[in-house]
């Protein structure tokens, strides 16, 4: 995951070698129009690419999803049947939303580590680098429409400055039905092979001057530095590709201890609470029409980390990634003592991990299951975290500090209440009560919240229906009409609810009794973390280095490629439309198509997008990608579009924490099947004619 800003330095020789036939120039210039002027971070959790002169932005249907939900009802469900504007005037704004640029990178370490002094503590240094960073950000030259912002590279030993421009008038222009951007849906989720048509629309509007301006309907199409001209060639195994954008987070450089504990103690965990969860909510989802909307995007939400952590920890077992990491900390250490200097330096890294990851290890258990009981998949408990910052605003600063906030929390209240089923939320409840009693230590447990469930006999199921009828967090007319007319009187009110209550007890004991340990022990282990990449970038001198992700723009490049999962299987790299129908189950929650697509498929109706009468669905390679990568668009050799990358290989999940090209694989929507579905299925000639089409094999 390579910095743009350093590819000419670092990896364009490699790039060529592999292939590629641009320049670093032609993918990060500041002066000349480049690749990085049509990759836009996508509401600041995917990334969008923008693909014709008016600002048309393609993205993943999932990451688009939200949006096409809350535009959706019961009498005119755009998840179910798709949408698609025929011209401007029927785009649909959606407020909140933005896309940013990058506009350009810059390495300000030196101005950052001004005056720091090798002796000082941390707390002196980090003060002193943090008093650097603002004098650099506040006397930064930009225009008055642009933001500064400056991130920690290699665990805070380096620091860039980011020019940015956002634009938050962004409008839905299509997406397919779910049956097509999902389809597969939790079964195929983080699998191969896949025959998912990911992908959504969007277009950036502008004000008159073409700069960044809140939503009007006099707002015209952003024309853009540069757009991604698409390929109709396709992918062949091996060749070169390229995919841009912003991953979101990787952690490469851990030591051993820690692998262990996430694979080994952590992620189980995680697993087998939304193993509880999912197995409520998906009953319920095929149960009932309206419940399968309501819950469509938090219930995909929830199973996606589920699984991607199921693929993480096999994949480190597969690989022996834990062996290898500790194999690289033998060399690690020869390399050490053979210099007295890097002994006496960094001989201490290793040996204090293994201490601090053994401490930390009881307080990392509970602070997880917290996190995924109170914080994750009970929704009453979620609802109530809201409310308790509401709260803390108005007895920290009062009536009117809350009253100023009270658009954004009925928005928030309308939003949540819109999509919120109790009776499936009690559910839950009571099934992850349980785990809480059976599974926290015991001194790491509320006393009140075990007082209460002794008052019912031990009955998880009768403290959950207590809960739930006694709480007026559960009826969304007491709590929306009480925010709306006497917002202090409900914040005083909420004081004696009783899922108030058992939320803020369960929160207290475990910030009492467990955070202040984590905490102390985590910021000793990021001390460490710090020095031990300046060690490895010290001792190896000669390897290049990327940065972890840490959602800024990044480079990453591979090959169209198949591999090897387990023993006696290999994976072909393309999927095509006969896979789509192999998979078909008419009626099925996760594998129905649409008549007409069935019917174009029938009659091989794939137009100019069909490849030797085969029309190609998806394909993999080994780029290096991550969440926020999501929505990134898959460059060919020349800087044209090929595909759109949407998500891993299940055994190649791992590669936030130990990337290996052996199996890691990213997959992409090849373009020719966004082409087809937006043109012989939608019927969308309008957004087809917008886009500049290219033939550079040719």
């Amino acid at each position: 995951m390579w910095l743009p800003l350093l590819l000419n330095e670092l990896n364009e020789g490699e790039m060529q070698r592999m292939g590629m036939k641009m320049s670093a120039e032609d993918i990060y210039s500041v002066n000349e129009g480049s690749l990085k002027d049509a990759i836009v971070h996508f509401g600041g959790f995917c990334t969008g690419e923008i693909i014709s002169d008016q600002g048309l932005v393609l993205t993943n249907y999932h990451c688009g999803k939200g949006r096409i939900q809350s535009h959706s009802s019961l009498g005119n469900n755009y998840l179910d049947q798709g949408f698609w504007a025929y011209n401007k005037d029927q785009e649909l704004p959606n407020p909140g939303l933005f896309v940013r640029f990058i506009v350009s990178i810059e390495d300000v370490t030196k101005a950052a580590f001004k005056g720091v002094k090798k002796k000082w503590s941390e707390t002196e240094r980090q003060s002193m680098i943090d008093k650097n960073l603002e004098r650099i950000s506040s006397s930064a030259k930009v225009e008055s429409y642009q933001e500064v912002m400056i991130r920690p590279f290699f665990q805070g030993n380096q620091y860039f400055l980011f020019v940015t421009e956002t634009y938050r008038d962004v409008r839905l222009v299509g997406s397919p039905p779910a049956s097509i951007g999902e389809y597969g849906k939790d079964t195929d989720n983080w699998v191969w092979p896949r025959h998912t048509g990911d992908f959504s629309l969007f277009r950036v509007y502008a004000g008159p001057d073409n700069k960044p301006a809140n939503y009007s309907p006099d707002n015209k199409p952003f024309k853009p530095r540069h757009f991604l001209p698409i390929s109709l060639d396709g992918v062949s195994e091996n060749d070169f590709t390229m995919v841009f954008g912003f991953p979101g987070r990787t952690d490469e450089y851990l030591p051993s201890p820690a692998i262990e504990t996430r694979v080994d103690v952590l992620n189980p965990i995680r697993i087998g609470i939304r193993d509880k969860s999912l197995a409520i909510l998906d009953e319920a989802m095929r149960a009932d029409e309206e419940v399968r909307i309501q819950y469509a995007s938090k219930q995909a939400g929830i199973a996606n980390s589920w699984k991607k952590w199921i693929g993480e920890s096999t994949g480190v077992e597969r690989t022996d990634g834990l062996g290898k990491k500790k194999a690289f900390e033998e060399m690690f250490t020869k390399k050490l003592m053979s210099r007295r200097k890097w002994r006496k330096a960094y001989g201490h890294l290793l040996p204090e991990f293994e201490k601090l990851y053994a401490e930390q290890k009881p307080y990392a258990i509970t602070r997880d299951y917290i996190s995924e009981i109170v914080g994750r998949n009970i929704e009453l408990f979620r609802l109530a975290s809201m409310l308790n910052r509401y709260q803390k605003i108005y007895k920290n600063s009062g009536e009117q500090a809350l009253e100023q906030r009270a658009g954004t929390l009925m928005n928030y209240l309308n939003g949540f209440y819109a999509d919120y089923r109790p009776e499936i939320d009690q559910k839950i409840f009571a099934s992850l009560m349980e785990v809480y009693f059976k599974e926290v230590k015991k001194e790491h447990r509320s006393l009140y919240v075990a007082d209460q469930l002794v008052d019912v006999g031990g009955n998880y199921q009768q403290l959950a229906m207590d809960v739930y009828k006694k709480s007026m967090l559960t009826k969304s007319d007491v709590i929306q009409k009480a925010a709306k007319n006497d917002l202090p009187k409900l914040m005083k009110a909420l004081e004696d609810d009783f899922a108030m209550q058992l939320y803020n007890e369960i929160l207290k004991t475990n910030n009492e009794v467990v955070m202040p340990t984590y905490n102390e022990l985590q910021g000793e282990i990021n001390l460490l973390q710090r020095q031990y990449m300046d060690a490895q970038m010290k001792v190896f001198p000669r390897k290049r280095f990327y940065p972890d992700a840490n959602s800024t723009l990044r480079v990453t490049y591979g090959k169209v490629q198949g591999y090897v999962p387990r023993d006696a299987v290999y994976y072909e790299p393309v999927t095509y439309m006969s896979g789509v129908m192999e998979k078909y189950e008419p009626g099925d929650y996760e594998f129905d198509l649409p008549e007409k697509l069935v019917s174009l498929y029938e009659e091989r109706d794939y137009g100019q997008y069909a490849e030797n009468g085969k029309l190609a669905i998806c394909f993999i390679g080994s780029n290096h990608t991550s969440g926020g990568n999501s929505g990134s668009p898959a460059i060919d050799a020349y800087g044209n579009l090929i595909g759109l990358n949407f998500d891993r290989t299940w055994e190649g999940t791992m590669s936030d924490i130990n990337y290996d090209p052996s199996i890691c694989r990213n997959i992409m929507v090849d373009i020719r099947y966004v082409l087809f579905i937006i043109d012989k299925f939608a019927g969308a000639k309008n957004i087809i004619e917008e886009l500049k089409l290219v033939r550079p094999k040719s």
